[in-house]
């Protein structure tokens, strides 16, 4: 008998699975007897407790039935199984989700991910790497993980953890927020599916930055709103652009606008303000990047000029600590309090009750604080160099917009159209330098050649030699043309 064993797991599974397949396939039909267990231990060359262990699974499943004195025979009660052929590939949506999934959402093609074979990746989204931070975050967790209860915790997050945010919230960014009000999640986007739960109905309409970041517009699209794009500029978004008609939700990045790095100026975040309150529609505050500038002392949020009646503010420690560390946070406002609450529990029961004790014991006893100011501090000198290195390395070649914040520049390649800009991002990974264009943050993009340039990943000598990779592709660009 041919049984190919598939070399996945323990060889009594394989041999289940082997045999299983031989039986819904036809190869053993019922009423068969299976061969001895010492004759297949035999001709497969396992031992004869492998296939003892696989009878057994077999007659737990009623796959087998054993006759005494006769031997172990197929059972299959009911008709005839088909053989069973190939699943298809690709069926048809099934819900109007999918369909919707299906249509804004690629999940092999995400944009900023690192691209392969690259020995040095202007990489943005990803954190700085601190050394330290991983051994104080392991006796965090070590602790956590002796007094921490093993039951579920809060839906709403660990009381301890909420009333550290809270402090956090009110020494570095001006918010004002009470304990009850906060809800711990995984993050800014499970905050966006939880507003967008909330909130919204299929078909209500959103007002959202143009450009934007695309994780929260393939969020808010799949979940059936209809987006409106508001322009950018320096001063952030446009509120004298907003629609006559009130969208449901407008959501922000204020205090460092994502892509353009812009900071909303404090007449466009009252004139928000203003527009939100008159209008009784909702304002979703990503605070993204809001601890990190390196010109001033960082702007406060915009909660913190909001009466708690409409502002949906929402912080992750995913980029201040590790992206691996699935928690954030939202701070409701109180008539919204209760209906993010249930959401949450609906969703997941509540986020790793001992990654949130860790980081309620890590903010209290000022180790985030610690890791913060180390952080601006290495980040603030790596933006130097990279640009003392772009400006001294390739000229007039380039134009940077600078936002004097976040882990990230803007930087336009001069005369270059959209399409030259992904030639050259092209012929740059050929030659071992990743870089990313800022074209799928529109949703019309400029024809204009726009990368973005992190550097939270890089050390300075990286940082330094990847330029010089860049100048060297410019160069080499414009003498093949």
């Amino acid at each position: 008998m041919y049984l190919p064993l598939d070399g996945r797991g323990p060889l009594h599974g394989q041999l289940v699975r082997s045999l299983k397949e031989a039986v819904l396939a036809g190869r053993l039909p019922a009423g068969m007897r299976f061969p001895p267990t010492r004759l297949l231990a035999q001709q497969l060359g396992v031992s004869r407790n492998t296939v003892l262990a696989a009878y057994e699974q077999l007659r737990a499943e009623g796959f087998m039935q054993a006759r005494v004195g006769s031997g172990s025979y197929v059972a299959l009660p009911g008709a005839p199984v088909q053989p069973r052929s190939e699943p298809p590939m690709r069926i048809a949506a099934q819900s109007a989700y999918a369909r919707r999934l299906r249509r804004y959402h690629d999940h092999a093609n995400i944009p900023g991910r690192r691209a392969p074979g690259t020995l040095h990746s202007f990489q943005y989204g990803v954190p700085f790497t601190n050394p330290l931070l991983t051994s104080a975050w392991a006796r965090a967790l070590s602790h956590a993980a002796a007094y921490q209860p093993p039951n579920y915790p809060p839906a709403q997050g660990l009381p301890a953890l909420r009333a550290a945010v809270c402090e956090y919230l009110s020494l570095r960014r001006g918010v004002q927020a009470a304990p009850e009000d906060v809800v711990i999640c995984t993050g800014t986007q499970q905050a966006i599916s939880l507003t967008a739960r909330v909130l919204l109905d299929e078909g209500d309409e959103v007002a959202i930055e143009e450009p934007q970041y695309f994780a929260v517009r393939e969020a808010l699209q799949i979940h059936g709103a209809r987006l409106l794009p508001v322009p950018v500029d320096g001063e952030g978004l446009r509120t004298d652009l907003l629609p006559e008609r009130p969208p449901r939700l407008i959501c922000v990045t204020p205090s460092h606008q994502f892509p353009t790095g812009a900071l909303m100026s404090l007449p466009r975040r009252r004139a928000l303000l203003d527009y939100a309150n008159r209008h009784e529609c909702w304002i979703f505050e990503d605070d993204y990047d809001g601890e990190f500038r390196y010109d001033a002392q960082p702007h406060a949020a915009l909660a913190g000029l909001d009466d708690g009646r409409r502002v949906i503010y929402t912080g992750t420690f995913s980029k201040v600590l590790f992206p691996s560390l699935r928690l954030g946070y939202i701070v409701a406002p109180p008539g919204l309090r209760d209906d993010f609450i249930s959401a949450k529990w609906c969703d997941d029961f509540g986020s790793p009750g001992i990654e949130q004790a860790a980081l309620a014991h890590f903010l209290a006893d000022g180790g985030f604080e610690r890791h913060l100011r180390r952080t601006a501090k290495t980040l603030k000198q790596r933006r130097d160099v990279l640009l003392e290195s772009l400006r001294r390395l390739t000229g007039d070649a380039v134009q940077i917009d600078d936002s004097h914040a976040g882990m990230h520049l803007v930087v336009w390649l001069r005369g270059r159209d959209a399409a030259q800009g992904a030639a050259f991002i092209a012929f740059a990974q050929a030659r071992g330098l990743g870089l990313y264009s800022i074209a799928p943050y529109y949703f019309e993009p400029p024809d204009r050649a726009g990368l973005l340039f992190g550097y939270g990943a890089l050390s300075v000598v990286e940082i330094e030699e990847a330029a010089r990779m860049f100048a060297h592709c410019l160069e080499a660009m414009a003498f093949t043309e």
